[in-house]
């Protein structure tokens, strides 16, 4: 399957996440994409090193700018349970303008054409690092690296995208 592309229409799935009620809760990805602006930037691991201290950092540092040049919402996909999304969130002090969802099975990953097969190290199948901007359902940027750089997909490379 070939990787989203600028012009795609992103496809419908259900993630998974932890309200603030502490509640596990199913959403459809088009339910929070629909007529909004969003950054969906999806990583290879929750607690990985690139991961957990440049990546998901970045955009909860520059999640104020983002949303003052019409971002509506961020949201991290990871190729992990709800649990342990919800325990990598907590491990940064001020999370409240990023989503952290869960593809505990990797199928909405799939769906976009951005897995990453990662079995050879014992992970199995995860996402790539990448960065989409997406305005009501349809993708304006995709920023995906290659193998396990960090080059083109962190906040400040969205900045310039807007």
């Amino acid at each position: 399957m070939a990787p989203i592309a600028v012009g795609d229409v992103i496809p419908e799935g259900t993630l998974a996440y932890f309200d603030e009620q502490d509640q596990l809760q199913q959403v459809s990805v088009h339910s929070l994409a629909a007529g909004k602006k969003v950054i969906l930037f999806g990583v290879p691991g929750a607690f990985t090193p690139t991961c957990s201290l440049k990546h998901v950092p970045g955009f909860i540092e520059k999640a104020e700018e983002l949303k003052s040049k019409g971002v509506d919402d961020i949201l991290c996909l990871s190729v992990n349970d709800p649990f342990v999304m919800k325990a990598w969130a907590k491990t940064y002090p001020e999370t409240k303008n990023v989503k952290f969802l869960a593809d505990g099975s990797a199928t909405y990953t799939h769906a976009l054409g951005l897995e990453l097969d990662l079995g050879e190290k014992g992970l199995g199948i995860r996402s790539r690092r990448f960065a989409l901007l997406v305005d009501d359902l349809k993708v304006k940027v995709t920023n995906t690296e290659t193998g396990g750089e960090f080059t083109v997909s962190s906040a400040e490379d969205i900045l310039k995208a807007l």
